[in-house]
């Protein structure tokens, strides 16, 4: 069984109700359940949350939500891989199957397509990879153009080279990670605490079907890259 997850406390502070918040006159974490109602790899779609507003709207879009988040589940600095150790368990005890693969859809994410979903399972499913999750490739470089400050408050490239490299296209290629999608295999969500430490493969998406909505002029940005696609012929 392979679970669409729709993971969405009722507590966010970056952009109060952000679940909930309309984009283009559709609630945000309605736009990821179409998303996931659209990949065919995904056997159930199911929505996550303490919170029973967010609950009602997830099943009226479509999504199952057969239980409540546990409060110390919904935290703050609570570990998103225990809410899905959480809801893995909770779905085997309900149905009875067995979870083979979880699929994390961030609600943050709206402009992700079925594809990217799609994309990432059949990578996952193909390879010796516990994890593979979205990326792009980003504005700087750990290589060539970020730095960090030492102990003597000087500022220094991030990872650097015997010889400096003095333009981007030499340096070697890095991604950001993009929460739209991440494909973790049941086994590995006991094998590790952290999704950093499983053998983890990217599946590279366009950056502007990875923006993560965290502020308020994120989704100004999410609605400004929307409204232009809808205008593309």
């Amino acid at each position: 069984m392979i679970i669409g997850a729709v993971c969405a406390r009722g507590g966010s502070k970056g952009v109060p109700r952000k679940n909930l918040r309309p984009m283009a006159g559709v609630p945000l974490i309605a736009r990821t359940i179409a998303c996931a109602l659209a990949c065919p790899e995904l056997d159930r779609v199911v929505t996550s949350t303490d919170d029973a507003e967010i609950a009602e709207v997830a099943r009226t879009h479509g999504a199952e939500v057969p239980f409540l988040r546990p409060e110390h589940l919904a935290r703050d600095d609570s570990s998103k891989w225990d809410v899905f150790r959480h809801l893995v368990e909770s779905m085997e005890g309900l149905t009875g199957r067995r979870v083979e693969v979880l699929v994390d859809l961030d609600t943050g994410v709206p402009l992700r397509r079925p594809e990217d979903v799609s994309g990432c399972i059949r990578q996952l499913l193909g390879s010796r990879a516990d994890v593979v999750v979205t990326a792009y490739p980003p504005e700087r470089n750990p290589y060539f153009n970020m730095v960090e400050l030492g102990a003597d408050g000087f500022a220094r490239v991030c990872i650097p080279s015997a010889t400096p490299i003095t333009g981007r296209q030499q340096a070697p290629p890095v991604y950001a990670l993009s929460p739209a999608v991440y494909a973790i295999r049941r086994d590995a969500l006991w094998a590790y605490n952290h999704w950093s430490r499983s053998r983890m493969e990217v599946y590279p998406i366009p950056r502007e079907r990875a923006v993560d909505i965290d502020t308020e002029d994120d989704l100004l940005l999410v609605e400004y890259l929307f409204s232009r696609k809808e205008r593309l012929p």
